[in-house]
């Protein structure tokens, strides 16, 4: 199942075999944060371009702290405002990917957010910097609201992905917005990510069983008890949801329905 050509995320061109996208943030050292990377069975690490760039605590030397011939670079704007801003770090971003090996890395994940509070994501501001950014060359996964609309007008302008919130980050509420993100899964022809929100493994199950192409988690690994225990576990529900999708459930019903036989019994053959 692991090599079926339904089983491979593609994103922009490059195939990947694991739907789970983690974080490397928020981990208490390095060894935890590698450990658990390795656990979880993903390929796409996102990294946190101006907080490596300036040297914020806990990302001293982050860039270069994993093996990136092993995975596959995702840099973010997070920590962005504004559409200019976002756009500075992407360029960033890229440069780092390059310097660090991975020369034909154009990847970026989108974020641009002006509130410290509840750190959602600005729609004009994405779209505009998304626009830009994909202009230039960039294969750009925005992080949104689970506004249907707006995916699709980040899809019309070339976005890679469409990468809804669940619930807002680092909450670990869970999806929040199911029905939402049920219609971005319909509607859009670009992979969906549903990042942000999710807490527990059968959180990222159930993102994978509605349909989504990919999870991005962060918190819930790395603030676990036990991360790399936890990373196990999410790359597990990960795989488990989306097979149980390919699988197709069974439909829901009103009433009970005897999974044995009801004919042919010993009670209606003895007389």
């Amino acid at each position: 199942m692991a090599t079926a050509p339904e089983n491979l995320l593609e994103i922009a061109g490059r195939q990947f075999q694991s739907r789970l996208m983690t974080g490397s943030g928020k981990y208490t050292d390095f060894d935890r944060m590698r450990q658990s990377i390795a656990a979880s069975g993903c390929q796409i690490v996102t990294v946190a371009v101006r907080r490596v760039q300036t040297n914020a605590p806990g990302h001293e030397g982050l860039a270069e702290a994993l093996d990136w011939s092993k995975q596959w670079m995702l840099p973010n704007t997070a920590g962005c405002k504004t559409a200019e801003e976002a756009i500075r770090v992407a360029r960033l971003g890229r440069e780092m990917a390059k310097l660090l090996g991975q020369e034909d890395n154009n990847f970026v994940k989108l974020e641009v957010i002006p509130d410290p509070h509840y750190l959602l994501p600005d729609p004009i501001g994405t779209l505009e910097a998304a626009g830009q950014l994909v202009k230039e060359g960039f294969a750009v996964l925005p992080y949104i609201n689970a506004d249907p609309m707006l995916a699709r007008r980040l899809e019309d302008v070339g976005c890679a992905t469409v990468m809804p919130l669940g619930s807002p980050i680092g909450s670990g509420q869970g999806i929040q917005t199911a029905a939402n993100i049920r219609i971005i899964i319909e509607s859009a022809k670009v992979p969906v990510v549903v990042d942000a929100g999710i807490g527990t493994p059968s959180e990222a199950a159930q993102a994978m069983e509605m349909g989504a192409d990919a999870v991005l988690i962060n918190s819930a690994i790395a603030l676990a008890q036990n991360p790399p225990v936890m990373a196990k576990a999410m790359g597990m529900a990960v795989e488990a949801g989306r097979l149980a999708y390919l699988a197709g459930r069974i439909p829901v019903k009103e009433r009970a329905s005897a999974s044995s036989p009801q004919t042919g019994t010993i009670a209606s053959t003895v007389s």
